[in-house]
């Protein structure tokens, strides 16, 4: 049996760290051009498994942590380019309408927080829900910007809506 085949019942965080950490950190090296980056990565992989609770059915354990990897690497990318759209947007403002440092730690996470809870709803949801909720439109003209029914409509935002109260209550929030 070869290091990357230990059976799923045998399998602890502890066992995947200490076997694959090297592995993964070399792979992720190749793939950011970065051991920092990659070993930050590494690190919040590790994180994520240690949270899941499918670490009990892994089969092939490389091809697991490239998938929960490379997970962490798009949920990087997105906070940086969010980061980077909201610090583009500040730079657009006068002086005297800058919020503190305090502040702006404060705003970026909240957008960190909202752009993860809408991630995983469909294209239409959450454009309808963004529709009503930031610009204020009403089902029917949304309905006209989508392309759909009212009754669709009605449909996304109420999906919208018990997704972020349930992702709210899972959060803590």
């Amino acid at each position: 049996m070869t290091d990357s085949a230990i059976p799923p019942s045998g399998l602890t965080v502890d066992t995947l760290y200490h076997t694959h950490y090297g592995w993964l950190t070399l792979w992720l090296t190749r793939k950011m051009h970065s051991v920092f980056d990659a070993e930050d990565i590494a690190q919040d992989t590790f994180v994520r498994i240690l949270g899941s609770r499918q670490r009990d059915t892994i089969r092939d354990p490389r091809s697991f942590l490239c998938t929960v990897a490379k997970r962490v690497m798009v949920d990087l990318f997105r906070r940086q380019a969010l980061e980077k759209n909201y610090l583009d947007m500040l730079a657009n403002l006068p002086d005297d309408q800058l919020p503190s440092a305090e502040c702006r730690q404060i705003q970026l996470q909240t957008l960190q927080l909202l752009d993860q809870m809408l991630d995983t709803l469909s294209d239409k949801a959450r454009r309808a829900f963004l529709l009503s909720q930031l610009e204020g439109l009403q089902y029917r003209d949304i309905a006209l910007r989508l392309g759909v029914s009212v009754s669709a409509v009605k449909k996304y935002i109420a999906k919208a809506t018990e997704h972020c109260l349930i992702f709210r209550l899972e959060h803590g929030l």
